[in-house]
């Protein structure tokens, strides 16, 4: 049994942060029926954010459409929706007729921008909002330019782990009290909540208000290298002891370069430099295998194909190829063990089940009992 088996999702399909919500939370059990419109295309209707749902083709344009979510709406706990703010309230399937169908739902709203606000009504993608959130400030050495990982920080990290949370926060609300809820869920203030570490940091002087000036994009001892064949590896020795490990593996202990205190800023390009020359002097299978035995806070720059085939990774099972797909297993695990994620779909794979349960048994017996 998995930890949501009894927590039932109708997901309007969509873009991005929703699709992941809804799979995301099928990972971990959840009965998620998905609505597509007929004619999306792969952008909208990947299979691998299909994974463990069910898909039914529907146009909510239409009465039948309209009908078919209000009758699933009134046993589900959540709904998941990313619309534009006021389109599905035009389609009549807003917060409060379903809220009136169901008082206990728990109405999930993905937005880039939010429900309110200036640019509440405005398109935009993941990097917009992170750049505005604040996120994506800080995502690069200070002589270039910023670059998000692709859908991370925006529609991944601000909006669909934070919608989530809203989601499942809601229905523990909803089963304590019986009162449904509207989650809104922006990426910008996902994405700007991501930030309070990095402000707690700031507020004690390890971040400054100009880039390059921090200890996380200044510092020799947390940086990215290049190496001899084209690849990067990571340093983070920030502690005193984790620091000095790292010049005594590099042989580098007494040199004069780096005789004098850590935080010694004055000496970090001079630093930067040699450690730069060093790690260039060989390739990344090099310095893997000398300073990833080590605490010396080291990791490889990996590929998605190369950490899929990384010991550390192949030994937790953390990806695996199914269907012909590269995937990540679900996440997190519960009582040491990994749930294996459900088959993936088509888009409108089980149109006709659903409607021929739906006529035999109402909507009741679309859904997984409880």
């Amino acid at each position: 049994m998995k930890v949501l088996d009894s927590v039932r999702v109708l997901e309007i399909g969509g873009l991005g942060p929703g699709p992941f919500c809804a799979m995301h939370l099928a990972d971990l059990g959840a009965d998620v029926v998905s609505l597509v419109r007929p004619g999306e295309g792969p952008a909208v209707t990947s299979t691998l954010l299909n994974r463990g749902k069910r898909s039914v083709f529907a146009d909510l344009k239409t009465p039948e459409g309209r009908a078919l979510v209000l009758q699933l709406v009134a046993s589900a706990d959540a709904l998941i929706e990313g619309m534009r703010p006021g389109v599905m309230e035009r389609l009549g399937l807003g917060p409060e007729e379903c809220l009136a169908a169901n008082p206990r739902l728990v109405y999930g709203r993905m937005t880039g921008w939010g429900q309110s606000g200036p640019l509440a009504p405005r398109a935009g993608h993941d990097t917009n909002y992170a750049a505005v959130s604040g996120a994506l400030w800080g995502c690069s050495p200070a002589d270039a330019r910023p670059v998000s990982p692709f859908a991370v920080l925006g529609d991944i990290g601000g909006g669909a782990l934070y919608l989530m949370t809203g989601l499942l926060a809601g229905i523990v609300q909803a089963r304590t009290t019986g009162r449904g809820s509207v989650v809104d869920a922006a990426i910008v203030d996902g994405a700007a909540h991501m930030l309070n570490l990095m402000l707690s940091a700031r507020a004690r002087g390890v971040v400054a208000d100009e880039r390059g000036a921090s200890t996380y994009d200044s510092s020799p001892f947390y940086d990215t290298y290049v190496c001899a064949d084209g690849g990067h590896i990571t340093v983070g020795a920030l502690e005193p002891q984790f620091y000095a490990l790292l010049l005594r593996t590099l042989g580098l202990e007494g040199d004069a370069d780096f005789a004098g205190p850590q935080w010694d800023r004055a000496a970090w390009p001079r630093r930067r430099s040699r450690l730069a020359a060093l790690f260039l002097a060989q390739p990344r299978a090099h310095w893997q295998a000398l300073l990833e035995p080590t605490d010396v806070c080291f990791g490889a720059v990996l590929s998605p194909l190369e950490a899929a085939e990384h010991p550390h990774l192949r030994a937790r099972g953390t990806y695996l190829e199914q269907g012909g797909t590269l995937q990540a297993m679900p996440a997190p695990r519960f009582d040491g063990a990994a749930y294996a994620p459900g088959p993936e779909c088509a888009p409108g794979a089980h149109t006709r089940q659903v409607l021929e349960q739906l006529d035999q048994g109402g909507a009741a017996a679309i859904w997984r009992a409880r």
